[in-house]
């Protein structure tokens, strides 16, 4: 018995010492510009083991500050992603139920679909699944957790969720997360993405340019292969539409 006692006591210690690891590194993001997140390293290890060079395909990403990014860009996110960011506390347990039903009933629709496409010779659209994650639980997600899914790792996302909602504000959740989320192979951030897809800095954003972007976040390596794709011209248009009803932080 004692053996298992003891098993169990290293075993809280070490949850206990990877919370409060997670905790000061999130309190540090108040002041500290995040170099790198989980996901951004992850992508990088598998860059490397398929053997490609960084030459082939160069890493984009540039630090800029909130007021450098565009209102257009952060009001279309918002409006893509998660259009009560800046009321709730990090976590949407009622969207999170909905999208769990929508979720059943698209991938059965998709699946479906899938089988009639590949019969004509066309590539199926991935299905656009959501999870019901606020800003603040993908930005937790990518900072610092792994992308695999398991209860364990979603529930450790609700918790990095809410300590980031009590550390940080809402405008720097949102600084950091522009900042930081993909938009294409190798293409991470505001910067990176407006430079890329437009050739303008992310300050200069349009509506139309922000929704785009927007858009293209749930599979960011999907639709930069697929810029002329029917279904991201009407995305693009139905987000412009929700812009301005985007609250700011």
């Amino acid at each position: 018995m004692k053996p298992v006692l003891r098993w169990l006591g290293c075993l809280l210690i070490a949850a206990f010492a990877l919370q409060l690891f997670f905790i000061l590194r999130i309190a540090a993001m108040a002041a500290i510009d995040p170099e790198s997140t989980a996901f951004q390293r992850s992508e990088a290890w598998r860059v490397a083991a398929q053997g490609r060079a960084n030459g082939d395909r160069e890493w984009r990403q540039r630090w800029v500050p909130y007021a450098q990014i565009s209102d257009s860009l952060k009001r279309a996110v918002i409006a893509s992603e998660d259009s009560e960011f800046i009321y709730h506390q990090g976590v949407e347990w009622e969207a999170i139920e909905r999208a769990r039903q929508r979720n059943a009933k698209a991938e059965e629709i998709a699946a479906r679909r899938a089988a009639q496409m590949r019969a004509r010779g066309k590539e199926p659209r991935p299905t656009q699944l959501r999870g019901g994650s606020t800003i603040t639980q993908q930005l937790a997600k990518n900072l610092l957790l792994s992308s695999e899914r398991t209860m364990l790792r979603k529930a450790q996302e609700l918790v990095l969720a809410t300590t980031l909602e009590i550390l940080l504000s809402k405008q720097r959740i949102l600084e950091i997360y522009l900042n930081n989320v993909e938009w294409g192979e190798g293409i991470f951030g505001a910067e990176a993405a407006s430079q890329y897809y437009f050739r303008k800095p992310a300050a200069r954003l349009t509506a139309s340019e922000a929704a785009r972007l927007a858009v293209m976040l749930p599979s960011p390596k999907f639709f930069e292969r697929r810029q002329g794709s029917g279904y991201l011209a009407g995305r693009t248009a139905s987000i412009v539409a929700r812009m301005p009803a985007a609250e700011l932080p």
